[in-house]
């Protein structure tokens, strides 16, 4: 029986969420593979097993249990952050010559990173948020920020997979704190643009008979945005189908295929856009989105009638040729 190694944990804020998704992968993935957690910190790499955790070894990909050296054959990486949304733990699978079910080194790091993923979909005439960067907190002018930009503001950690640091200012004053804290949780920082809309979000991923988009999600959320509470403290209404029109969820689910195709994603994105009179932009690509009980994708799979289980043997038959 080949064994799936489910890389989890990771250095970012949402250690504990990773944890949650890749438990759901393990409970639900196909029984004719052995399925082990491995639990990334900065510490130690740990794979769970009946005898407890004990240690993984990175030089040959494999760890003890029962008193036998067994060696992971396959990988799912599902580290919400660095160092697993970000294609580094892809870049040493690549290395070790180890197969995994998602995106690669490339895809990943540029979808991780928000000011440049924009840039890159803006060049291909793909409608984002109007968005300035910032390298360092030194000299940065609060006015010339709301000339350019307008208020209300986003400000987000550009180079974290984390729901933290990410704040909404609605005046002049509330932009340098939040940038501060933005700083807290990433190396650069990017300011966007409001997008006064509807937030949806389509989860896409590769049958054998071509790219897959899910029904739609429509987020509601009680907070100011779809923060880390929204997210995972309940604090959203997570609508699935989303509450468009026929036109707005063809014109969304053709762009999150295209955007898939264009960035050569694997396994299961999330895309999420805001319609904004009938124009979807794009707001973020996640390329390891939750998978807990409470995520997003779960949803948009009960409710397209696919069980995970099943989900997985669809990403196993396209993604292992």
């Amino acid at each position: 029986m080949q064994i799936v190694g489910i890389f989890c944990g990771g250095f970012s804020s949402e250690f504990d969420i990773s944890i949650k998704s890749a438990q759901t992968i393990q409970d639900h993935f196909p029984r004719d593979y052995s399925a082990v957690k491995i639990i990334v910190s900065k510490d130690n790499w740990q794979v769970e097993t009946n005898d407890g955790l004990v240690d993984f070894d990175l030089q040959s990909m494999s760890f003890e249990s029962n008193g036998m050296l067994k060696k992971i054959d396959l990988g799912i990486v599902y580290i919400h952050g660095d160092p697993g949304e970000n294609g580094k733990i892809q870049a040493l699978l690549d290395m070790k010559g180890i197969p995994y079910l998602n995106s690669g080194p490339l895809a990943s790091a540029l979808s991780f990173d928000k000011w440049f993923c924009n840039q890159f979909l803006r060049s291909f005439e793909i409608p984002v948020a109007k968005s300035l960067l910032f390298t360092s907190s030194e000299n940065i002018s609060a006015k010339e920020i709301v000339d350019t930009l307008g208020l209300p503001v986003f400000i987000k950690p550009a180079d974290s997979g984390s729901s933290y640091g990410i704040s909404k200012a609605k005046s002049q004053e509330e932009i340098l704190p939040a940038i501060e804290a933005a700083f807290s949780e990433g190396k650069t920082v990017v300011v966007e643009a409001f997008l006064k809309g509807t937030e949806v979000t389509c989860g896409v991923f590769r049958k054998k008979e071509g790219i897959y988009a899910l029904p739609l999600t429509e987020i509601a959320s009680e907070n100011e945005f779809f923060d880390y509470a929204a997210k995972y403290l309940g604090k959203s209404q997570e609508i699935t189908p989303a509450r468009v029109s026929e036109e707005i969820k063809f014109k969304i689910q053709s762009r999150a295929k295209y955007i898939y195709e264009l960035m050569q994603l694997r396994s299961i994105a999330r895309i999420d856009f805001m319609v904004v009179e009938g124009e979807p932009f794009v707001i973020e690509v996640n390329t390891t989105p939750g998978f807990s009980p409470a995520s997003i994708v779960p949803q948009m799979l009960a409710c397209d009638g696919i069980s995970i289980t099943d989900f997985w043997k669809f990403i196993l038959n396209v993604e292992l040729k």
